[in-house]
Parts: C-alpha cells; structure tokens; sequence
C-alpha cells in the first residue's frame, strides 16, 4: 500500500481551505488557548442583563467556531494518515484544548438554568433573540439532568480520558493490527486491508469471500478480549453518566438528547423483528440465486446475479451522483460541481488512512468527505451517500449561524440515505439490460439487509449490553460474543452461523458512540418515504427545506417538513413493505434470467 505522500494531491483533501499551513494552525491554536481566558469573565455575569446574557453567549459560540475548526484539521490529518506522529502530536494538543474548554465552561448552563424562568423569557422576547431561543428551550428542557457547576467542572475533566477507548480502538484496528493475507480469484498472495475488505467480500468465487471472512474476524478474535475491555469501558462510561445525571438508562440519556422517546428505538426493533420472516425469504432467494446447499454469512454480500461485471470509476461515479441527484434541482447540481472541484473528497486507501468513509462538515469552510474508493458499484453508492451528508452540513451551514448549524445525529443519515435511493431509482430507470437490473435491484435489498435490518441487530445488540452492564453483568469477550452470535441467529434464521461470526462486533467502531447506529435503521426508512415522494410528485421542496434546517429545531419537527412522522411506527412498515415488494420483484426477475 502507498505511503500518502506518494499518492495524487488532486484526488485528496485541500486542507488550505482551513489553514494555509501547520505552522498557520499552531499559532490559531496558541491565540485560542489564550483567548479561553475570556470565559472567566463570563461567569456570574449571565443574569445581569439581556445585554451581558447575549453577550456571553456570543462569546462562547467564538471560541467554540474557532476550536472546532482548529480540532476538525487536525483530526483530519489523523485520519488521513494514523501512522504520522505529528498528526498524532495535533491531535492529541487539539483534544486536550476541547477538554480546557469544555472545563472552563462548566459554569455555562448551571448558571444559564439559575436565571428565573421570568427572567429568561423576558432576555428572548425581542425578535434579536430568536437565534438563541432553541438553543436555550433545549437547555431548560434538561434542568433535571443538569449538575451545579463544581460537579459540571469535575465530569468535563473526564472528558480526555473518556475518550481512551475509542482512541486505543481506532490505533489498534487502523495502526497497529496487522491483517494476514488471502488469495484472490486468480490464486495470487494479497494483503488483505480494512480497505479492500469489502471487494473480497462480494468477490462471486466463494473461496475468495470465505477466506477474507474467516481472515478479518479471525484476526479480530485473536484480540478479542482487548475490545471486550475496551467497549466495555465504554459502556461502563455511558451508564456512569446517565446514572450522574439522574436518566433511567444510558438509552434514555442518549436519546433525551435530541427530544426523541425510547419508543421510537423500541418500535423500529419491534417492526424489524415482525418482518424477519421476509428477510427469510430473502435469504431463500439468495441461496437458490446461487445455487448453494446451504448459505453462510459470507454468502450474504457478493452479487446474486452472475457474470455482470459492474464497475464504476471514481470519475463516472461523479457522473452518476449528478445524474441522479437532479429532480433536487439546479442548486443542487451547483453545489456538487463545487464540490468536484474543490477537493471536498479524498478518495483512494493509503497507509496509516482511516477505513471506512465519512463526512465532516466545518462551518464557514466546507465540508471534508472520507471515501476509501475501489471502483466497485457500491463505492459508487458510498460516493452518493457521503455527499448527502455534505450537502446537508452545507446547505444548513450557509442557512444557519453558528449556534444553530450542526444537524443532530438522529436526522444525519436521512440526507444521505436520500442520494443512494435517489441513485437506486435513477439506476433502475435507465438500465436496460436485465441482469444489470437484478443486479442493481439485489443492490437496492441489500441497502435494506445492511442498512435497516443489520443496523437494528447492532441497535439491539448494544442496548442490550448496556442492560446486562445495568444489571450487574460482566462485559466479558465470553458473554458479548454470545449475545451477538444469538442476534444474527435471530435476525438470519435460514442462513448458516458460522463461529468467526460471532466477533463481527468488535468490528464496528460506531459502538463507541452509544445508541448511534439505529438512526441509520430510522433515518433508512425516511429517505425510502422522502425520495419516494420527490420522484413520484418531482416535489423537492419540503426536503431542502429540511436541509437547512440545521439543529434550529428537534429532530423530529424537521423531519416533518419533508413529510415524515416517525413517532409513528409507519415509515418503517412502509420502508418495510418496499423491501418485501422489492423481493418480490427480484424473484420475477431472476426467473426471466
């Protein structure tokens, strides 16, 4: 694999967009560090006066613009390249700042929350105040949650060291664990990567796809016990401070962040668990595409139509994205060429580079997109669905002020959700040829299989670890390898469970961001209902609407704006439905082939 600085500039991120050089940043980050010195004479001042309430607010937000710009550069460094120590230096110098920050701001909402209701309402009556009234509704709404300011000051100091377990996870897993090799369908030595993983994954010669199985997980259970203690630390962290904080449960805490009930969590598991007799039928079908005795795990990813070879360039995937994207309108188009042509993306795998893919918006700037690209369709699919999100940080950036611009996690994987059925939908109207049909249609399931099923079993998977942890349980290797092997036995009744299986969590860095994956299961199901309804009625505008919305209001309020209610169990039946009809419609196809 290539060292980065051996790879082609134009296809990485320009980081001048944020700072012309290294030397430039160090000394921002020298400036805010004094600058934190401001927060002193904030405190005890909040209630004097609208005037010094606005005031302080407007400070705070300030500094907070400017270390999230300072920290977003040098954990981009990071992720492009893990194994520089420098970026490992700014990093770590980043990090420690935020927790600085986050500890001299302990005061902030204690004493925000000690200004008499009255009083408060009185500060936010004047239409100049309408930027700071959610913020401060959403505030007020967790007075019970929140501590006084000694306490707030002790749990921010926790911050850098809470953060030990998702950083020892990612070095080991991106840095220091090193993958066997496998052979590939011509019998050739290669070396398996987080990065290429997925290619060998889907590979249509069976060996292939069972070899780079039983090597990634293999090697995952040789550490196993390492990730057993790390996420469970990290479980142990989320329980200790939902139980500070007075929360019933970790889930509840998480939730109670963004305004969104359990039962929405609970009804997503319960209407996925009711439509697993079609993710049964799914797997008949798969198997008999195949012509296989029995199906395993590993049987679950290659294509089930055969001898298509579907290959899509990094720079045809652009094309795709812009073609499918276009019942969005001009706009949109625009913002996309932008992004081409501005370096948004960087695209290919190189040592020490993060796995995976991501994007990462920064406010005043652009947002930054992760791919690691191998010309296989669903990177294409990756492409569409990283630009959503960027689209989305950018339409709410250029929308909102700082205070109220960064979307909440529980509507973050609806925008991006909405391109890759855009492109299914796109791809499906125009291709021909029947077996590129099936194959872009078993695409379209398989968005389903990984996205609203897999996810839910993850969902399911850590609200229950987090309850065995709330109920005394120890986080063993033992007992989280048990549990996961169980839910991929009931989500997969049919298919074979083979042992490796079983360590397919430790896989999964979004553990360590608790209770985050089933909003990738929800947000699934709105972008079925969104792009549904953009293509039937060429009606966008309710959806750009919601792309600017930001975190200007709860989550569940925006979404409305693009027609979805998802305190209703209905989107996900709905989503639901698709996929059965979809089945379907995959098994009618196949018997033309």
């Amino acid at each position: 694999m290539q060292a980065r600085k051996d790879m082609d500039p134009k296809f990485q991120w320009d980081f001048t967009h944020m700072y012309a050089s290294d030397e430039v940043w160090e000394a921002e980050l020298d400036a805010l560090v004094k600058d934190l010195d401001k927060i002193k004479a904030i405190e005890g001042t909040l209630g004097a006066s609208r005037e010094a309430f606005k005031a302080g607010i407007d400070t705070v937000n300030g500094l907070a613009e400017r270390l999230e710009r300072l920290y977003i550069y040098a954990n981009l460094h990071r992720c492009a390249d893990g194994s520089e120590p420098k970026h490992q230096e700014m990093d770590g110098k980043a990090t420690s700042t935020y927790v600085r920050f986050s500890t001299a701001l302990a005061f902030f909402d204690p004493e925000i929350l000690a200004i008499p209701e009255e009083t408060l309402n009185a500060f936010l009556a004047p239409d100049e105040m309408k930027p700071y009234r959610h913020y401060i509704e959403n505030l007020t709404r967790s007075r019970a949650h929140c501590l006084d300011a000694q306490r707030e000051r002790m749990l921010a100091q926790l911050g850098d060291a809470a953060q030990a377990p998702q950083d020892a996870y990612e070095m080991l897993t991106n840095v220091d664990m090193e993958l066997p090799k496998i052979h590939d369908e011509n019998g050739n030595e290669v070396q398996l990567t987080a990065g290429n993983f997925g290619v060998y994954r889907e590979s249509p010669v069976r060996a292939v796809r069972e070899e780079a199985f039983n090597a990634m997980f293999g090697t995952y259970k040789k550490y196993i016990n390492t990730f057993a203690a790390l996420y469970g630390g990290n479980v142990k962290q989320d329980q200790f401070m939902a139980d500070v904080r007075g929360y019933e449960s970790a889930c509840h805490a998480a939730l109670f962040r963004n305004n969104i009930p359990v039962s929405v969590y609970d009804s997503l598991i319960e209407a996925v668990h009711e439509s697993l007799p079609t993710m049964r039928r799914y797997l008949d079908l798969r198997k008999e595409a195949l012509k296989l005795d029995k199906i395993d795990m590993y049987d679950l990813y290659c294509p089930m139509v055969k001898d298509v070879d579907y290959k899509v360039p990094f720079e045809e995937a652009k094309k795709m994205v812009k073609k499918a994207t276009e019942p969005l309108g001009e706009g949109y188009q625009k913002l996309l060429d932008k992004a081409y042509a501005e370096n948004w993306m960087d695209v290919y795998e190189n040592k020490g580079k993060r796995s995976g893919a991501f994007s990462c918006g920064v406010f005043g700037v652009h947002p930054y997109v992760l791919l690691n690209y191998t010309d296989a369709l669903d990177d294409a699919f990756t492409t569409a669905h990283e630009l959503g999100h960027a689209m989305h940080s950018y339409k709410s950036d250029s929308t909102q002020d700082y205070m109220n611009h960064d979307y909440c996690i529980f509507v973050a994987e609806v925008a991006s959700t909405v391109n890759e059925v855009l492109l299914t939908k796109y791809l499906l109207k125009t291709e021909t040829d029947k077996a590129r049909r099936a194959y872009i249609l078993n695409h379209f399931l398989e968005g389903f299989r990984t996205t609203l099923f897999r996810q839910t079993l993850f969902a399911e998977f850590e609200r229950k670890a987090h309850e065995m942890y709330q109920n005394g349980e120890p986080l063993t290797a033992e007992r989280l390898t048990a549990l996961y092997k169980s839910l991929v036995e009931l989500y997969y009744e049919g298919a074979e469970v083979p042992e490796n299986i079983a360590y397919e969590w430790a896989f999964i860095p979004h553990f360590y961001t608790a209770y985050y994956v089933f909003q990738y299961a929800t947000g699934f199901s709105s972008a079925v209902a969104i792009a549904s309804h953009i293509v039937e009625t060429g009606d966008a505008e309710g959806y750009l609407k919601f792309l600017t919305t930001g975190g200007s209001d709860y989550p569940l309020n925006e979404l409305k704006l693009a027609g979805v209610d998802l305190t209703s169990p209905q989107p996900v039946k709905d989503a639901l439905k698709v996929f059965d009809d979809s089945v379907e419609e995959l098994r009618e196809l196949l018997k033309e082939l």
